[in-house]
């Protein structure tokens, strides 16, 4: 009988695809981030936010996944950003490869920043990139401080972690200290913020830490030769 590695097939087409991604978006000059978090945490409502925040200094754009509807799609359309959608249909996260052909419908070369939000989930995601520069998990206070330890593989990779809903933070049990110290033995190297999408708060932060990121990854482009 045939030797079958099914997994390790889908896995390793998923990253040559998302190296291809990659080189798309070095060589449009595009910043890309990848926004993962549980359902309700605040994806959309910190892709709003950081819109606000950051038009018309940069030029921004949306890719949206849900398993299904157009409902957040059409909450971002509303601020004249370019969005496209992605429904799975089922699937738990976004593919490599369902997003190149959603990058068919966005103008690339005219944006400076590109968020990608991706389908409520603290699993799948972790095993599927899709050519990001960054990843960035949302936590919430009502998910509670335990999140790391059911999800080390999303925390471990994450290039930034957002504390989310800190506004409530009178009325929730969650233990900030002990969310960062278990985040930080996943990932030493982790960014956090705390914010409020809801009042504001933190968000000055987070729009200046995108900025700097953005500079970064296109001096490293021009570097190596890039656009």
């Amino acid at each position: 009988m045939p030797k079958i590695a099914v997994v390790q097939d889908i896995l390793s087409a998923n990253d040559e695809i998302a190296r291809e991604n990659r080189r798309r978006f070095d060589q449009a000059g595009v910043f890309v981030l990848n926004l993962m978090s549980a359902p309700g945490a605040g994806k959309t409502s910190l892709v709003l936010r950081t819109i606000a925040a950051l038009q018309p200094e940069l030029r921004l754009g949306v890719v949206e996944g849900d398993v299904a509807s157009q409902v957040d799609a059409e909450r971002v359309a509303e601020t004249g950003v370019p969005v496209v959608q992605i429904n799975t249909g089922g699937g738990c996260h976004l593919e490599a490869h369902a997003l190149r052909a959603a990058l068919e419908k966005i103008p690339l070369e005219d944006l400076d920043l590109l968020l990608i939000e991706n389908v409520g989930n603290l699993i799948c995601p972790a095993a599927f990139p899709l050519g990001e520069h960054l990843q960035v998990v949302i936590a919430s206070l009502p998910e509670g401080d335990d999140k790391p330890l059911k999800y080390p593989a999303l925390f471990a990779q994450a290039d930034a972690v957002v504390i989310n809903k800190i506004d409530l933070a009178p009325y929730m049990d969650f233990d900030r200290e002990a969310f960062r110290r278990r985040v930080e033995g996943l990932n030493p190297r982790v960014t956090f913020f705390e914010i409020s999408c809801r009042t504001g708060e933190g968000l000055a932060a987070w729009a200046d830490w995108l900025r700097r990121r953005r500079a970064e990854q296109r001096e490293s482009v021009r570097r190596i030769g890039g656009c």
